[in-house]
């Protein structure tokens, strides 16, 4: 069974920075998107970043110019740089990888906490 692996998160101060990075613990074919997802207490799970297979990239409103993704292909991992962090940017940030043939995997998550 495929996992999803993150690391990463921790608590920084407003304004820092931290990079999250997602690892799959088998090399899954085919993956066409990956993502980011962030939960805060109390909200429903939201996209923050996802990145197609060409490299593609999207962004919600309120991580552009802030958050970057990237990825590479041949290690099956997936960052996301985060400059610029803010409160409202704590929460549990979760990836995801869909492959070709639907399927997803998602990791457990690794909490991120801004302080102000």
């Amino acid at each position: 069974q495929v996992q999803l692996v993150e690391s990463g998160g921790g608590l920084v101060q407003a304004g820092g920075s931290l990079r999250l990075s997602c690892v799959a613990s088998r090399m899954i074919f085919r993956i066409n998107d990956m993502g980011w997802y962030r939960q805060a207490p109390g909200q429903q799970r939201e996209l923050v970043a996802t990145i197609t297979s060409g490299g593609y990239a999207n962004y919600a409103n309120s991580v552009k110019g802030r958050f970057t993704i990237s990825r590479d292909n041949t290690k099956n991992t997936v960052s996301l740089q985060m400059n610029s962090l803010k409160p409202e940017d704590t929460a549990v940030y979760s990836c995801k990888f869909r492959a070709v043939d639907g399927l997803a995997y998602w990791g457990q998550g690794t909490q991120v906490t801004v302080s102000s």
